[in-house]
């Protein structure tokens, strides 16, 4: 629901219907009500302890951005848990986590009843829900109330629409007070932007510009204005690719980098760049690669394309610390929004678009305008 135009209204109610069905699955299990930990200030020297719930510890965009944060927590202020509900895939992500955090636990053998039960008995504070509606997740944990506060973050960009979620954690350029209609959480406001990012631990290399491909070596032309835009199919809609389309028609000199995710819809987007008279040559896909060559490989495009309907996410902070300016145009819901709040973050607020006529514009005037698009470099600190 979060990368089609529904009405906000309709947005909130399919949520809140997903809510209910794992709310029915919960009652199945007749656990009952778990007990919490006293609700009282903490004693001197007492820790908070914060349980983390995810089926991505692993191989997955959310271990890439939040790799060090489960072992960077105050050990002498917080008592972290990570309950992780798939199988190890002796990634490097999740070798990283369970080596770094207090108490790791595997579960993903275990139902949710059982994984309640374990949280509670663990006197979890604070349950807080990585996957939402993703692949792999297991609401009906949180359903199960193990925790008195609970909360979603990162996994899901969109309102749960759970009542057994008290809290969202988000920021105000994502939410903004003319838009917290759309949330049926409280909404726990950061003061930056919400979405973490592990990549000043993990990919310095992109930094200080060791190893980088060439264009050559993937493929570009050395001699053209490069447009790309590297998130998954799924979040294009015609609208915005009759848009890049316009792009590169006023900007003859370019081509449109894409990613081959899923292939099978190359042959699409080419069709429908051929009835948008874009020459066949001017399209270039890129197949799918391991992600320290991805986040080098994406600097070498001059612009990002962004997608609005559902922006870059994990692929926007990709793009931002390659070096890569990216446009972006929010609209009302979260999904819609992350990349505004990641080119605000960088200082780079000039890059979110009014509208979509000022999305073309201003995609325009990186193309045609090299000062513009190429600022004196600044030191890295």
């Amino acid at each position: 629901a979060m990368a089609y135009p529904f009405t906000d209204e309709m947005a909130l109610g399919i949520s809140r219907a997903y809510a209910r069905h794992c709310e029915i699955i919960a009652r199945s299990f007749n656990v009952g009500g778990l007990p919490h930990p006293e609700q009282r200030p903490l004693a001197d020297g007492e820790r908070l302890r914060i349980g983390y719930v995810s089926s991505d510890f692993g191989n997955h965009p959310l271990s890439h951005l939040m790799g060090s944060v489960f072992g960077m927590h105050d050990k002498s202020k917080f008592e972290i848990f990570c309950y992780a509900l798939s199988p190890d895939d002796r990634s490097e992500w999740r070798t990283k986590i369970s080596a770094e955090v207090e108490h790791f636990v595997d579960v993903s053998n275990w139902n949710a009843a059982g994984i309640a039960r374990r949280m509670s008995q663990d006197g979890i504070m604070i349950a807080v829900n990585l996957n939402g509606y993703t692949k792999g997740a297991k609401n009906e944990i949180f359903a199960l109330k193990p925790a008195p506060i609970q909360c979603s973050y990162m996994g899901f960009p969109a309102t749960t629409g759970a009542d057994f979620l008290q809290y969202l954690i988000t920021d105000k350029i994502v939410a903004p007070a003319e838009l917290h209609h759309c949330y049926s959480e409280n909404l726990a406001l950061m003061p930056n932007c919400y979405f973490a990012n592990d990549y000043k631990q993990s990919h310095m290399d992109v930094v200080r510009g060791e190893n980088m491909p060439t264009r050559a070596e993937v493929g570009l032309p050395e001699d053209k204005i490069v447009y790309s835009c590297s998130n998954q199919l799924y979040k294009y809609d015609p609208r915005t690719f009759e848009t890049w389309c316009n792009v590169l028609k006023r900007v003859p000199d370019s081509v449109l980098w894409l990613l081959r995710f899923p292939p099978e819809g190359e042959m699409n987007i080419r069709a429908e760049a051929a009835k948008q008279g874009i020459e066949e040559d001017r399209i270039i896909f890129t197949n799918v690669v391991h992600k320290d060559l991805h986040i080098k490989r994406s600097g070498l495009a001059d612009v990002f394309l962004d997608t609005p309907l559902c922006n870059a996410h994990t692929t926007g902070c990709d793009v931002l610390w390659s070096g890569c300016p990216m446009v972006t145009l929010p609209l009302s819901r979260m999904a819609s929004r992350v990349a505004a709040s990641l080119v605000y973050s960088v200082g780079c607020p000039e890059l979110i678009a009014r509208d979509r006529a000022d999305y073309e514009e201003i995609a325009v005037a990186l193309g045609t305008d090299h000062e513009y698009r190429l600022p004196p470099p600044r030191e890295h600190k």
